[in-house]
């Protein structure tokens, strides 16, 4: 992975990221890219800006939402995506209370905002050229944070005050937060020289091995040579280095899709962080895909073998002290619900 320093291969729009360059590493990594809410990890970066569900339980952004109870119907995961993968590398159980349980999750202010972000520079593009500015992108926040409330009541939770003045205060604060990340991507990007080809781009491809992969792509640009870039907006900080490889781990995924729907490999792949300013890029060749490919379908035999037995392990983390389900987990003294899909014994074909 590589800091992004000019609009090569192509690509026009991008300005100087910084210094700091992270180097890509041959393993995909299980960690997430970053440790926690200050750092980019879950808690701010879960949200792309899209809340449509599918059946590895919820798309990119969904997984904020509460489900009525009367809906909830437990099913076996059929598809795979970035988030939910990362869920189960990152534990196991996680991801059953996220996509077969379908327990519900308190919103985090860092994850609404960075779905309120992503609206904000999506919408961004349906102006003119000229009319891509910072003013214009601020403007449009309130608009997008209104519809986000409408779309989800849920949210009204997070600024809830019995002092109607400290609640003010504390959605104002938010709101200037998510201001300073829409103007910091200015310096970053330059809209007025990009022409998107797709936004919010919802893709699905089924490998030959039946394996079906989804996820929303924030942004495609396609150079005048054709070549494709894929870009991937994030909230929080650049990662460490050591853990840069989970976050590209992300975009390959993206790729692979690409790469398999229109047989054609992604020329750059490119995660722009607005909570530290930087951009870093990768340029994917298909022995990267395929070995991604590899590990996603080491990943899905290990959560069809989980779900048929309802064997979900736990793996602790320094990312446990975030997580909305210590409540029900062995690890904190807890009890899993009871588990609602028909198992089997392990190493048994038979369904008790």
């Amino acid at each position: 992975m590589e800091t992004s320093t000019d609009g090569s291969g192509g690509f026009d729009g991008v300005t100087p990221a910084g210094p700091e360059a992270v180097s890509p590493s041959e393993t995909a990594a299980a960690e997430p890219a970053t440790a926690g809410p200050d750092g980019g990890g879950p808690a701010q970066d879960t949200a792309s800006g899209s809340t449509a569900a599918g059946p590895d339980g919820g798309a990119d952004g969904a997984q904020g939402a509460e489900t009525p109870a009367s809906v909830r119907v437990a099913v076996p995961p059929a598809s795979l995506s970035p988030s939910r993968a990362g869920d189960f590398m990152q534990c196991p159980l996680l991801y059953r209370f996220r996509v077969i349980d379908k327990l519900p999750e308190k919103p985090s202010e860092a994850a609404t905002r960075g779905t309120l972000v992503h609206a904000v520079l999506e919408r961004l593009f349906d102006s003119p050229a000229v009319e891509r500015t910072a003013p214009r992108a601020k403007s449009l926040i309130p608009g997008q944070w209104d519809r986000l409330r409408e779309a989800r009541p849920e949210l009204a939770e997070l600024f809830a005050d019995p002092d109607e003045q400290a609640a003010g205060e504390k959605l104002a604060r938010w709101l200037g937060e998510a201001e300073r990340l829409v103007e910091r991507w200015f310096t970053l990007e330059d809209p007025t020289r990009l022409e998107p080809a797709e936004r919010e781009l919802f893709v699905e491809a089924e490998l030959d091995s039946g394996l079906k992969l989804r996820g929303i792509i924030d942004r495609v640009d396609v150079a005048p040579t054709g070549d494709v870039r894929i870009v991937d907006y994030k909230t929080g900080k650049a990662p460490r280095p050591e853990y840069a490889e989970g976050a590209l781990f992300q975009m390959k995924f993206y790729a692979l899709v690409v790469w398999r729907l229109k047989r054609v490999v992604p020329r750059r792949l490119q995660l722009v962080y607005l909570g530290s300013g930087d951009v870093l890029t990768y340029d994917p060749v298909p022995a990267d895909l395929e070995r991604v490919e590899r590990k996603l379908h080491s990943l899905w035999e290990a959560i069809r073998l989980a779900t048929e037995t309802g064997d979900w392990r736990p793996r602790p983390t320094k990312l446990c002290g975030w997580c909305d389900h210590q409540a029900v987990c062995p690890e904190f003294g807890g009890t899993p619900p009871p588990y609602p899909l028909p198992v089997r014994a392990p190493g048994s074909g038979e369904t008790p």
